[in-house]
């Protein structure tokens, strides 16, 4: 990296079906009932034969426009089907409109357990106001169905969503908006460049299905599922910029590159020649390994740490960065890769410490703005960093889980060396001012001072899992929110507000509703569950009510008619000088919609983990997997307490067992036993 002095005049500048998979892409038992967000698009109808055409090396000192770079708010993506992946997306429903009558009923009946008899009447009071006839929130709902209307080829929701919950969100991505897997170990690849280039391979076999469409659609039982997201699965990247950022996404035909980061430096080659051939797995990890080699133990200004920044802040330091000599087109090269590849010098062991580590690391080696970054450790252990706005974590975790799985069940095309030597492996050497480097050591002081405010803690529990709560005849996933909300009295005495993401992609362009998984059911259940003079007949009564009451409104979340996006539609439509709304000027909204709890499960047999952070700086991000014969959770807070936590989630899940398995044994059927 070469540092210019300033002068007098300094140059400046985000369940598939349950068939068995394959190596061809066919769905796949992964299970991510409510997702974790679509929206542009890269026309893979107009890429050029064959697929994966190269660009020499020496070409990328030529800066070449992306696909698209434009405010979500402004662009929608077009869709032309030529395989599977597309086929149903034109015949995808839209997303519905509730009716005024059936949201604020639901509204009312979820804050209900959250409120006094007082503060529910000023509630009451306040919907009835807002829905009265001829009233604002008759107005409101008028101008949200003509924007439907107007809307009707994506959807009402899309653009708004992008830029609300992504794009125009300021602070940094790293601990707010990213999200990370933790793979399973592979003990036939324990050295780090070998099981780097294994991950490598096998993304760039989805990469073909994705980009040929030969990939089938993720189903949610029959029904197909929107698949825009996946066009910003590969060669995509968030661009900062003011006042909201911008996806990129770039030519697949011309852009087969990989970015390898190691002691902050980054370094890009090809992985598929201009020949259109793969590179063999062998190759690959010889590309690695010359990586490693030419890093040395110099370890870089961390360039990456300016990701970790306040968005504003990243964008001008961004914008006095690519007017240095040559700054902007490494900086395409970095952010046009198919995607980022981290070796960490570090080891994690524990599912804590590698948690952590593939949560946010040490902020220095990695891209946060890149939507697919793998990081493979010292020790070989592995995972997955996703940038949040534009995908939720279905594509990303059905491509890992494929990933996987092929390398697991050894489905992957491995190759063959060439005979010819390949080109070593280019160092993108970035020219930075003082004045730069300095932003990169503020960016380096404020990303140790968030991350030190955290805490990650795994509760891993080998009790039981899915197996033995099916036998219980309730749903996995809503027994599983009702042991948060127990662990969570336990420990508080208190139930508070709880988000659970719900997936609403079976309408086109959608991405989540969220689910309020505190009901006056879940607060009967938990104070009887923590009443000792409750028999277990009373407590697994209660449960059942509050799981099935989770479980309509999921359902009806899930067909697009939860309470906060309509909220939030006929919120963003009050015009300038209209007086503020009754509802949204009621103290219970706010506070309805204080997340104590951040929920969502996605579930994985070849993951050890997965996490996001906490939404509000009182809450917890509590990611959770409900696998066969075990429950794990991962648990995040601004050291609030989440090893105690996890003690109570232990605690919890063992007094719902003991529950159930009373009352089952009661009945005649003898106490149902978990499968070891």
């Amino acid at each position: 990296m070469e540092l210019l002095l300033p002068t007098g005049n300094p140059r400046r500048g985000f369940k598939a079906g349950p068939h068995p998979p394959d190596s061809t892409g066919q769905p796949f038992s992964f299970s991510l009932p409510l997702s974790l967000f679509p929206l542009f698009s890269l026309s893979f109808s107009s890429i050029p034969h064959p697929l994966f055409r190269s660009r020499a090396l020496t070409a990328r000192t030529r800066p070449s426009t992306p696909t698209a770079m434009q405010s979500t708010s402004t662009y929608l993506p077009t869709v032309k089907p030529e395989g599977k992946l597309f086929a149903a997306q034109a015949t995808l429903p839209k997303l519905p409109v509730p009716t005024l009558d059936e949201t604020l009923a639901k509204y009312l009946l979820t804050v209900r357990p959250l409120l006094s008899d007082a503060d529910y009447a000023r509630t009451e009071a306040a919907v009835r106001e807002f829905a009265k006839p001829g009233g604002q929130g008759e107005q409101l709902q008028q101008r949200l169905l003509d924007r439907a209307e107007a809307e009707k080829a994506t959807s009402w929701l899309a653009s708004w969503w992008n830029d609300y919950a992504y794009m125009a969100y300021r602070d940094p991505v790293v601990i707010n908006v990213n999200y990370f897997f933790q793979f399973v170990d592979d003990r036939l690849r324990r050295a780090q460049t070998e099981r780097a280039a294994s991950l490598i391979q096998a993304a760039v076999a989805f990469r073909k299905l994705v980009v040929s469409q030969e990939l089938p659609p993720e189903m949610a039982r029959t029904t197909p599922l929107c698949s825009v997201q996946y066009q910003y699965l590969f060669n995509s990247c968030r661009i900062p910029k003011k006042p909201s950022d911008v996806p990129a996404t770039f030519d697949p035909a011309t852009h087969n590159h990989v970015v390898v980061i190691r002691k902050n430096q980054f370094f890009v080659f090809d992985v598929i020649d201009a020949s259109g051939r793969t590179l063999s797995t062998a190759e690959i990890q010889a590309q690695l390994d010359a990586i490693v080699e030419q890093a040395g133990d110099v370890t870089d200004l961390p360039l990456g740490a300016l990701t970790t920044e306040n968005r504003d802040t990243w964008t001008e330091v961004r914008d006095k960065l690519v007017k240095l000599p040559g700054n902007a087109e490494r900086l395409e090269t970095l952010e046009s890769a198919l995607f980022v590849v981290a070796l960490d010098d570090s080891a994690p062991v524990t599912r804590d410490e590698v948690g952590r580590a593939l949560w946010h690391g040490d902020g220095r080696n990695r891209w946060f703005d890149k939507s697919m970054q793998f990081v493979v450790f010292a020790n070989g252990k592995a995972g997955f960093n996703g940038e949040h706005s534009m995908m939720d974590a279905t594509p990303t975790g059905r491509l890992c889980e494929w990933i996987l799985h092929n390398l697991a069940a050894n489905k992957i095309d491995h190759g063959e060396p060439a005979a010819e030597a390949l080109p070593k492996p280019e160092k993108l050497d970035f020219v930075v001012t003082s004045g730069i480097a300095q932003s990169v050591r503020d960016a380096e002081a404020k990303f140790d001072t968030v991350a030190d405010k955290h805490e990650l803690h795994v509760c891993a529990f080998d009790g039981y899992g899915k197996g033995l709560i099916k036998t219980f005849g309730v749903s996995p996933d809503a027994y599983v929110q009702m042991a948060l909300q127990l662990a969570y009295y336990k420990m508080y005495g208190v139930s508070k507000p709880t988000y659970e993401s719900a997936q609403t992609r079976k309408f086109a362009y959608g991405r989540t509703e969220t689910g309020r998984s505190v009901s006056c059911e879940s607060v009967a259940f938990v104070k009887a569950m923590e009443d000792p003079s409750t028999t277990p007949e009373e407590r697994v009564a209660l449960c059942k009510k509050a799981i099935a009451y989770h479980g309509k409104y999921m359902k009806d979340a899930s067909e697009g008619k939860g309470v906060d996006r309509h909220l939030l539609g006929l919120r963003l439509l009050v015009q300038p000088g209209e007086p503020q709304p009754s509802i949204f000027a009621d103290p219970a909204y706010a506070a309805s919609c204080h997340w104590n709890l951040s929920t969502s499960q996605l579930t994985s047999e070849y993951f050890d983990g997965y996490g996001w952070g906490e939404v509000v700086a009182d809450g917890y991000g509590l990611a959770y997997m409900i696998k066969n014969n075990s429950i794990h959770v991962n648990m995040v807070s601004q050291k609030l307490g989440a090893q105690q936590l996890r003690h109570y989630m232990v605690e919890a899940l063992q007094d719902m067992r003991s529950a159930f398995a009373a009352v089952v044994a009661r009945n005649g059927a003898g106490a149902p036993k978990s499968q070891l």
